[in-house]
């Protein structure tokens, strides 16, 4: 294939991005961040799966700007908590909460807890502007660190802790956090058929114009 194949990511998170670019950077693809188009109305996350959100945002995504599209939706799962913050993760500490404040909220809701089990899910979608989509899910299980630890990575990282490497998610290296990552996970199943991917992607690939200005 002569020019790599352009693939919005449809999200503003810049630790995801930073993610996904770091993990598909040896393929023949064009990363795109919406920042490099005119805004886009807001994609509402109501849906009650991580798969429908992924699928959502990438659909919705793909069609606004006729282009392919991938999406991320992925999020914390306690098992004390009854599964919470799950699919409301981002915004489970409030609309405009910070990670720190995330975090601390999970430390505060599991004091004194001696079930500690957690697990990262993420579900990944790649569509295009006719509504077709693939996904990819993957999951790490950890548990819920006693305090925060580690100045790298995003989110509920610092209190994620890995037994096999004794580490929570931010005391990793972005190499060691791509190998055992749910989200590393999800893309490296998606980098293992990426050829087949780009072929899928071009195959249905229409020819239109973006419909938002």
């Amino acid at each position: 294939m002569d020019q790599p194949v352009p693939l919005v990511i449809a999200t503003t998170n810049k630790g995801k991005i930073h993610e996904i670019r770091d993990l598909l950077k040896d393929y023949s693809v064009k990363i795109m961040e919406l920042e490099e188009f005119d805004p886009i109305p807001r994609v509402e996350e109501d849906g009650n799966s991580f798969e429908e959100n992924a699928c959502k945002k990438a659909s919705f995504t793909s069609k606004v700007l006729g282009l392919p599209a991938l999406a991320d939706d992925s999020g914390l799962v306690v098992e004390a908590l009854g599964g919470l913050p799950g699919i409301h993760s981002a915004r489970y500490a409030g609309k405009n909460a910070t990670d720190e404040q995330k975090c601390a909220r999970i430390l505060m809701e599991m004091k004194d807890r001696s079930n500690r089990k957690a697990i990262f899910e993420c579900v990944i979608s790649i569509a295009v502007p006719n509504g077709n989509a693939l996904t990819y899910t993957a999951h790490c299980k950890g548990l819920i660190a006693p305090k925060p630890g580690g100045q790298n990575g995003f989110g509920y990282d610092p209190i994620f802790y890995y037994p096999p490497l004794q580490k929570t998610f931010a005391e990793l290296t972005q190499k060691e956090k791509g190998c055992i990552s749910h989200r590393g996970k999800a893309l490296m199943a998606l980098k293992n058929e990426f050829n087949a991917t780009v072929v899928w992607i071009c195959q249905h690939m229409p020819v239109q114009k973006k419909i938002y200005m």
